[in-house]
C-alpha cells in the first residue's frame, strides 16, 4: 500500500508498518483516528444529530474547522483529566463540555461508529528465506495487533471514565481492533514476461482473525457459469499493485495464488478459513498452477464478469472476474478457484467432483469412505452435519476429506480421492441450531441477516486431503424425492448406465443458493469445470464409473430429501442412519454373518 491507510464506506486498512501506535498520544494523534473522528462527525451532520447541534452552538457557522480541532484536543486530555480539571486547565473548553453526558454519548457513538467497519491491519515483512526470521516477524505482527486492540480499548475507557468520573462496573471485552491481521512479504517467483503486472503484489504469509468475524457483503448468492475463453485476460493489464494482496493457497495438491482487490477485502481476506496457506517454500522461485484476479478491470472483448482462460504456453490456468458489486459474493471467489482446479485436474486425467467426503467408523466396528456428490444444496454438506449430530450415537471415529470439492485418481488398479479445501462454505439454514454459535471462536459469517447466509469455518487438517483416501461408496445427494419403500434413503444402483444417467443429468431442487429456482438439472452436478470441459470430463466419467462396478465399489444414490419442506435437517439425519445401517450390513455380508 501507498498510503499508510485506506478507507471508504464500508472498511478500514491501515498499514501498521506506516502507522503504529503504542501509545494513547499517538493513537489520538494518528491520521485513520483523524478520518474516522471527521467521518463521524459528517454523519451526525447528515442526520441533524441533537449531539452535533450542541457542539456547533459553541461556534460561528463558518468555523467548523475549530470545532473539528477542539473535539481532537479534548478527547486527548479526557485521556489524562476529568471534565472540571480540563476546564480548570484551559476555560476555551468550558461551554464544549458543559453537557457532560451529551460529550458521553458522542465518545460511545464515536467508538461504536469504529467498531462498524470492517477493520484490517497490514504489516509488511522484509524478504527473508530464515524462518528463524520468519518467526520474529509473526510474533511481533501478533504483538502488534494484540497491542493496538487493547490501546484502543484503554483509550475508550479512560475517556468515558473521565466523563463520568466513576469506573465501570462491567467491562466487555469487545473486539475493538482489527477483524483481520494480515503480515504481507514481497516473494519473487517464476513469473511469465506476460505476469509483469502482478509481479511486485505482495503476498499474505499470515492471518490473524478476531472471531467472531461477521462481514456484510452486497450480495448474498451467485448465478450462472463462468466461461472459457481463448484470450489471456492478463495480457496488457493495467492495474496499480499496490491496492492489491494475494492469497497463496495451496487447493489440494495444486498451487493457486488469489489476487484480490482491497475493494474485496472481506471475500480475500476470508480465504485464511477455507483454503491452506502456503508457505515461504511453495512460493519462492516457483509458478503457480492456478492465478485468479478478483475485481479486476472490465475487459474490452467481453462483457462477462467472470472468465477463465487456459495458458497453455506457461502452463497456467488463469481466472478474472470484474470489479462490480455483482461479484461481491464470497462464492465467486471461491467457485471460480475451485473451478481452475477442476480443469487442472481433467488436465491430469483425474476426475473432478463436486461432493463431500468422509471416512466414517462406526461403533458396531464398521467402516467406510463415501463420497455423496451433489451440486449447491442438495445435501452433501447437510448430510455430513447430520453425521456429526447422531456421532455419539452410531460414529466412534469421523474424518471428513472434503466438503465440496475434490477429485480421484485411478492409478495402480485403485482409486485414490483427494480434497481441495480446510474448511467448509455452510449454509447457516441448513445447520443444527445452535451449532453456529458453538464455532463462534473460529468462524467467519457472512450475511447471517439474509437468505443464505453463510459460515465459513476449518473442518479439516490439510494433510488428510493430501494422502489419498481409497472409496468404498459413490452416492449421489437426491435432495428431491420423499422416501419410501420403493425409493429407499440408499438405493444401490444396477449397472453404470444406470449410474450414469443420474449423475450425468444432476436433478436437484434449488435452495436459493444461486440464482435457480425449483427443480434443476446440471451435468454431472458439477457447473465448475465439468459443462466448459464436456467431452473430456464425460469421456473420464464413463471410464471411471465402469471400473468402480469392476472393483465393487458401491455406487448409487442418498435421498437426503433436502429440498422438501421441513426435512431440511430431518431428510439429511434419516439418510446417514439409513447408510450406517447398510455400512453395517455390508460389514456382516463381508464376514460371512
Amino acid at each position: 500500500m501507498k498510503t499508510a491507510f485506506s478507507i471508504d464506506a464500508r472498511r478500514i486498512i491501515v498499514d501498521y508498518s506506516s502507522v503504529y501506535c503504542e501509545t494513547v498520544e499517538k493513537l489520538l494523534k494518528s491520521k485513520p483516528f483523524e478520518y474516522i473522528l471527521q467521518r463521524y462527525l459528517q454523519k451526525l451532520a447528515q442526520r441533524e444529530s441533537p449531539i452535533y447541534d450542541y457542539f456547533s452552538c459553541c461556534y460561528n457557522s463558518d468555523d467548523k474547522l475549530s470545532m473539528y480541532k477542539d473535539l481532537i484536543a479534548v478527547l486527548r486530555l479526557l485521556t489524562t483529566y476529568r471534565i472540571n480539571e480540563i476546564v480548570e486547565l484551559n476555560t476555551r473548553y468550558a461551554q464544549l463540555l458543559q453537557d457532560g453526558k451529551l460529550v458521553y454519548e458522542f465518545v460511545e457513538g464515536l467508538y461504536d461508529f469504529w467498531r462498524s467497519y470492517e477493520r484490517y491491519i497490514i504489516m509488511t515483512a522484509p524478504k527473508t528465506k530464515l524462518r528463524t526470521r520468519d518467526s520474529i516477524h509473526h510474533a511481533q505482527f501478533i504483538k502488534a495487533n494484540e497491542t493496538l486492540r487493547q490501546l484502543i480499548l484503554r483509550t475508550y475507557r479512560t475517556i468515558c471514565e473521565n466523563l463520568i468520573e466513576q469506573p465501570f462496573r462491567v467491562y466487555r471485552q469487545l473486539p475493538a481492533g482489527a477483524h483481520i491481521g494480515l503480515l504481507t512479504q514481497t516473494i519473487e517467483w517464476d513469473c511469465p514476461v506476460e505476469y509483469q503486472a502482478i509481479q511486485s503484489i505482495p503476498f499474505i504469509r499470515l492471518a490473524l482473525l478476531e472471531p467472531p468475524v461477521i462481514f456484510y457483503p452486497r450480495m448474498n448468492k451467485r448465478s450462472g457459469l463462468f466461461n472459457e475463453v481463448l484470450e489471456n485476460p492478463l495480457s496488457d493489464l493495467n492495474i496499480q499493485p499496490e491496492e492489491w494482496f494475494c492469497y497463496p493457497a495451496k487447493i489440494g495438491k495444486t498451487l493457486a495464488f488469489a489476487y484480490f482487490h482491497q475493494s474485496f477485502m472481506s471475500q480475500g481476506a476470508s480465504l485464511a478459513n477455507l483454503f491452506e496457506l502456503a508457505q515461504y517454500e511453495d512460493i519462492v522461485g516457483k509458478k503457480p498452477d492456478l492465478i485468479l484476479m478478483f475485481g479486476a478491470p472490465q475487459l474490452q472483448y467481453t462483457n462477462d464478469l467472470a472468465i477463465f482462460h487456459h495458458d497453455r504456453q506457461n502452463q497456467v490456468l488463469v481466472g478474472y472476474e470484474v470489479n462490480t458489486t455483482k461479484i461481491d459474493y464470497f462464492g465467486y471467489m471461491k467457485k471460480m478457484l475451485l473451478t481452475l482446479h477442476n480443469v487442472t485436474m481433467l488436465e491430469r486425467n483425474r476426475l473432478p467432483l463436486h461432493g463431500a467426503m468422509v471416512s466414517i467408523r462406526l461403533k458396531s466396528k464398521a467402516s467406510a469412505n463415501v463420497i455423496i456428490i451433489g451440486d449447491s444444496g442438495a445435501g452433501k454438506s447437510e448430510t455430513l452435519e447430520a453425521f456429526r449430530i447422531l456421532a455419539q450415537e452410531y460414529i466412534s471415529d469421523m474424518t471428513i476429506i472434503f466438503d465440496d470439492m475434490g477429485s480421484i485418481e485411478f492409478a495402480n488398479n485403485e482409486f485414490k480421492a483427494f480434497g481441495t479445501e480446510i474448511g467448509a462454505f455452510l449454509r447457516l439454514d441448513d445447520l443444527q441450531p445452535g451449532y453456529a454459535f458453538e464455532q463462534l471462536d473460529r468462524s467467519i459469517f457472512m450475511s447471517p441477516n439474509l437468505t443464505n447466509a453463510r459460515v465459513i469455518l476449518p473442518v479439516t487438517k490439510y494433510s488428510k486431503i493430501i494422502q489419498g483416501t481409497s472409496i468404498d461408496y459413490f452416492l449421489y445427494a437426491n435432495n428431491y424425492e420423499k422416501v419410501n419403500e420403493k425409493k429407499p434413503a440408499i438405493e444401490v444402483f444396477d449397472s453404470p448406465d444406470q449410474a450414469l444417467e443420474v449423475f450425468n443429468t444432476g436433478k436437484r431442487i434449488a435452495k436459493g443458493t444461486t440464482s435457480e429456482k425449483g427443480l434443476v438439472e446440471s451435468y454431472f452436478a458439477n457447473p465448475f469445470g465439468a459443462p466448459q470441459r464436456k467431452t473430456q470430463h464425460e469421456t473420464l466419467a464413463i471410464n471411471y464409473i465402469n471400473k468402480m462396478f469392476k472393483l465393487n465399489i458401491i455406487v448409487g444414490q442418498i435421498r437426503t430429501q433436502l429440498g422438501r419442506e421441513g426435512y431440511e435437517q430431518k431428510g439429511p439425519q434419516e439418510a446417514a442412519r439409513a447408510l450406517f445401517a447398510n455400512i453395517s450390513k455390508n460389514l456382516k455380508l463381508e464376514s460371512g454373518q
